[in-house]
């Protein structure tokens, strides 16, 4: 028997890979977050599995049924929005299975900052003008940031910023970031990537705020702020240059 940590993407139920697919149409068991999991992803479960959402249940509840399902020698695929690497409390639930000595995997997912890229047609990082993108959010009611984690230390760099979990305090973030990015710093919001409900926000922090307003945007959403968003003029990277060494062609070639 084994957990298998499943990414199941960003939203649409496309964007899964094929190992996923693979274990979710061969899942006995299925645990999901019927909040932010697509439906159409359980229609690749068997018709018999047994589908489990796990929107209103502890960690508690959620370890009961993954013990259960290992006394009873069934596998189990627990869905995860986007990325279990990325924001997915994947981590709590992986140092118990630990401590019962249950096994599990991870497989990797689309997560919501590249879906998001996506919807804006843009690269996070553009030779010249940003090379690092900080993953990060702001503190919530239940779980604060480490020291040295708030918005104005990490934006001391100018850095490219993708924000999680953050858009409902999209005033706060403004304010958290304009003293290092300034007003004119290009910002945009993307709620639902890749679903058929996308809303896809362009800006600059001196107006991405009223956008996000006046759009009611406030759940599963990614904020990105950065140069690379509207970058242009940059310089064309070393890896296609003309000047970059090259191997030799096979003969025949």
């Amino acid at each position: 028997m084994t957990v298998y940590f499943v990414g199941a993407g960003p939203g649409a139920a496309d964007l899964i890979t094929v190992r996923a697919a693979r274990l979710l149409a061969a899942a006995p068991v299925c645990l999901y977050a019927g909040s932010l999991v697509p439906p159409d992803l359980l229609a690749e479960c068997p018709p018999a599995a047994r589908l489990v959402d796990t929107a209103n249940l502890t960690l508690e509840g959620i370890l009961a049924e993954l013990v259960e399902a290992h006394r009873q020698g069934l596998d189990v695929v627990r869905l995860h929005s986007g990325d279990p690497s990325v924001f997915s409390a994947v981590a709590e639930q992986a140092r118990r299975l630990n401590s019962l000595g249950i096994p599990y995997e991870i497989v990797p997912g689309v997560p919501a900052f590249a879906a998001a890229a996506a919807a804006l047609g843009r690269e996070l990082t553009v030779p010249g003008v940003g090379q690092t993108v900080v993953l990060t959010r702001i503190a919530a009611r239940a779980t604060p940031m480490p020291p040295g984690e708030d918005l104005a230390t990490l934006g001391r760099s100018a850095s490219t910023m993708v924000l999680h979990l953050a858009v409902q305090r999209i005033d706060e973030v403004v304010a958290a970031l304009l003293p290092n990015y300034g007003p004119d710093c290009p910002a945009a919001v993307v709620a639902y990537a890749s679903r058929p409900n996308e809303i896809v926000l362009r800006g600059t922090l001196a107006d991405i705020a009223a956008q996000v307003h006046a759009a009611g945007v406030k759940r599963t959403a990614v904020i990105i702020v950065g140069k690379v968003l509207t970058a242009e003029g940059f310089t064309g990277s070393h890896l296609y240059s003309p000047e970059r060494a090259r191997p030799l062609a096979p003969p025949g070639r």
